[in-house]
């Protein structure tokens, strides 16, 4: 007789373990959260909603008992989260993604908050009619409106000192001004010189070197080797960023909000380039791209804890009573937390790196300089596509 295959018998579900729980799906013994046969979790929708809630922020940022266990380690021991990562133990601690992530977002968020511009403080219009540089009919005149609009947008500078970057949008419209009033008073001589009336009011107007005043249709930006789509994108930018400039002069907090908004974002994309330069400065090492990249996630998450801290310091010393002793220790406190920073990120490199003090010094000192560079120039764009799309 032919040796025929015999058909494989299906495997009927397993019976409930008496006294245990068994998978729904296919009956086997549960030994934990999932079924070991087919992977269904135990958990499914039908429950107390707090639960999902609870499972949704566990799932997001890993918000439960480890929290708590990372959050003291991170500010206070320097390298420790990092040590811990590498040698294996990490479920007791967030993992350094989902933490860069949650502090950084609060961070800002609190900052958004916390920094004030002072809406209206440099408001440039008296009207939407167009600018009073536009329709002064004097040198004197134009001068006198520049000079006030000016002194307005320096305040307005200084009260957004500790603001990183939100004096860009401030300083490009101190140039708008000048650059309105140099036009005015080119118009006004020119007429005077005529024996003619003072021209009408024109509107305010970006400028190129050449004189040439831009517009979107007879005038654009053009790029040469850019394709024609890209410079007409270009030039939309450009009467976003002109019309936003515009609105700052009453509503300059949208600008602050939209800066700090898109920090969290800067400062992930600089992640990976500030983990090449650990990778350069430790060749030697050996170590792979991912313990670097480890180390940078840790080191963002302090600087943003750090600064979380520094801007609760400040919220508080706005309750306080300018002049006391509080006041005085809050203000040192701020200090001591700025100081914090770069010592701790030191000690965290000596640390992780387990080099001498000497050659630890340099490289924090090199990688300091190249980042500070790196990351101005990231907050610069920040900046300025915060001004087109705020």
């Amino acid at each position: 007789m032919a040796n025929d295959p015999t058909p494989t018998a299906v495997e009927p579900a397993a019976e409930p373990v008496p006294g245990g729980r068994a998978c729904e799906n296919c009956g086997k013994p549960l030994l934990g959260d999932y079924c070991y046969q087919c992977g269904q979790p135990v958990k499914g929708l039908v429950r107390h909603f707090t639960s999902i809630m609870g499972d949704f922020l566990d799932s997001v940022f890993n918000i439960d008992a480890r929290f708590p266990h990372t959050i003291w380690p991170l500010f206070a021991k320097p390298g420790f989260l990092s040590l811990e990562y590498f040698a294996g133990r990490r479920v007791r601690y967030v993992s350094p993604v989902r933490l860069f992530f949650f502090v950084s977002i609060i961070t800002f968020f609190v900052a958004q908050l916390v920094i004030q511009t002072g809406n209206g403080a440099f408001q440039i219009n008296d009207d939407g009619d167009g600018s009073r540089i536009g329709r002064a009919t004097t040198v004197a005149e134009v001068e006198k409106t520049r000079d006030e609009a000016i002194a307005k947008l320096d305040e307005a500078i200084t009260k957004a000192g500790k603001s990183p970057g939100a004096t860009v949008g401030l300083r490009a419209a101190q140039g708008e001004i000048r650059t309105d009033a140099a036009n005015r008073i080119r118009d006004l001589q020119a007429a005077a010189a005529k024996g003619e009336p003072p021209p009408p009011p024109t509107p305010a107007t970006f400028s190129f070197d050449d004189g040439g005043n831009w517009d979107p249709k007879t005038n654009p930006v053009k790029v040469g080797w850019l394709p024609g789509f890209a410079n007409d994108w270009l030039n939309a930018q450009i009467g976003r960023a002109r019309e936003n400039i515009s609105r700052m002069g009453t509503d300059s907090s949208r600008y602050k909000d939209a800066l700090l908004g898109a920090v969290p974002s800067t400062l992930f994309l600089l992640l990976p380039l500030f983990a090449v330069m650990l990778k350069i400065a430790y060749v030697f090492k050996r170590r792979l791209y991912m313990e670097h990249l480890i180390v940078a996630l840790h080191s963002h998450a302090f600087l943003c804890l750090d600064l979380l801290l520094v801007f609760g310091v400040i919220a508080l010393d706005r309750v306080v009573a300018p002049n006391t002793f509080a006041d005085g220790m809050l203000r040192l406190l701020e200090v001591v937390l700025f100081g914090w920073m770069a010592l701790y990120l030191l000690i965290m490199q000596k640390r992780v790196y387990r080099q001498g003090w000497f050659m630890t010094l340099v490289k924090y000192c090199a990688l300091g300089f190249c980042y500070c560079i790196l990351l101005s120039i990231g907050i610069a764009f920040t900046a300025l596509l915060s001004l087109v799309w705020m």
